[in-house]
């Protein structure tokens, strides 16, 4: 192979190579809590992972004050707001007016606690003040609150603090129902034993209706599982209740003559006796 024809197929590897190599997906760097790894509570990597349906999300919020100030935020759940600078920021400032960026708070100097409804994530770790708070690094502390069937919303900005010597902070808040705690159960223990019993119920009923169908072979009421001792008992309730509940005497007459087929058959004969002839 000739010289040329070898320098062109080096040159072809190489560019195989480099598209090969910039084709392939890199992976975003996530939240790295503040010390060792080995010095990460259990605690914290749950909260972690109860944020991470959050991290796919982009928010914004813009702040004007008057012509001095006008601001967008941009802010990202344990990602970086602008992977390809590689710097980490997780929360980044943008001058509107000249385009200047500043890193409020970086993903790899992360905090993050929580309450009964509540997640706090901090970022440290940002750009240095300039000619506030003794020039440390900038810090954004973002409140979320729980706000149930809500992925993410209402994100914005509360307030800058900035007048102090140290320890000065961005505060920005949002909704998301990743902060609610689970949801318990509601069913008391009377509940659950009325559940159950009438599930055995409903058992008892259908598995003795198609025994007696099926197997037995009974038709029309016979079907009903034990019928004769259920007849029974209604007609033993229905006596207690006629003993217990009639407040006359059981020997006086009735006030009214019943009508049953045995004295509509005597009535009957009754009335044919004066159409006799005499």
């Amino acid at each position: 192979m000739s010289s040329p024809c070898r320098t062109s197929a080096v040159l072809v590897v190489f560019m195989a190579l480099a598209v090969g190599v910039r084709t392939e997906p890199s992976k975003e760097r996530s939240c790295d809590v503040i010390g060792d790894e080995s010095s990460e509570s259990q605690m914290e990597r749950a909260l972690l992972k109860k944020l991470e349906p959050l991290s796919p999300l982009r928010f914004n919020v813009t702040v004007e004050k008057g012509n001095t100030e006008n601001y967008i935020y941009h802010f990202r759940v344990c990602r970086e707001v602008n992977s390809t600078s590689q710097d980490f920021g997780g929360l980044v400032q943008t001058d509107r007016q000249n385009g200047k960026t500043t890193v409020i708070g970086r993903i790899n100097e992360t905090q993050v606690f929580n309450g009964s409804d509540w997640i706090m994530l901090i970022y440290k770790g940002g750009d240095s003040y300039g000619r506030h708070c003794s020039g440390e690094k900038r810090r954004a502390v973002i409140m979320i609150s729980c706000k149930r069937g809500v992925t993410a919303s209402s994100f914005s900005i509360i307030s800058e603090e900035r007048e102090k010597e140290q320890d000065c902070f961005y505060l920005f808040e949002m909704d998301s129902s990743v902060a609610c705690p689970a949801e318990d159960s509601h069913l008391s223990v009377g509940s659950i034993l009325l559940i159950t019993f009438a599930s055995l119920i409903a058992v008892y009923i259908i598995g003795g209706f198609l025994y007696q169908r099926l197997v037995v072979g009974a038709k029309g009421m016979e079907q009903f599982p034990h019928f004769a001792f259920w007849q029974d008992l209604g007609n033993l309730v229905a006596d207690g209740c006629d003993l217990v509940c009639r407040s006359k005497p059981r020997n006086a007459p009735a006030a009214y003559r019943g009508v049953g087929d045995d004295q509509l058959g005597e009535e009957s004969e009754e009335r044919d006796d004066h159409l006799l002839p005499m």
